[in-house]
């Protein structure tokens, strides 16, 4: 499966979102009303669900907000951790 419509599927049933995998854009921001509307909460299950899942760590804060902006950002970090 690829990695995108995994983290799709992963957040959907770890967030209990109440949508489907093709509702969410690779582009589209997870957080904020521009987005699919996730909080501060889903956020933190959002870094414990790709730590379980992936095993990857964020750094700090600051990481975490850029990796967690779309599905496509966590699929570029993940890449990238597994090309290193």
């Amino acid at each position: 499966m690829p990695i995108r419509q995994r983290l799709k599927e992963l957040m959907i049933s770890e967030l209990m979102l109440d949508m489907t995998a093709e509702d969410i854009g690779d582009e589209t921001p997870l957080f904020g009303p521009a987005g699919i509307g996730l909080d501060s909460v889903d956020a933190l299950q959002l870094v414990v669900m790709i730590e379980k899942n992936f095993n990857f760590k964020m750094a700090d804060q600051d990481q975490a907000k850029r990796i967690l902006h779309s599905v496509n950002t966590i699929a570029e970090a993940l890449e990238q951790k597994a090309a290193a």
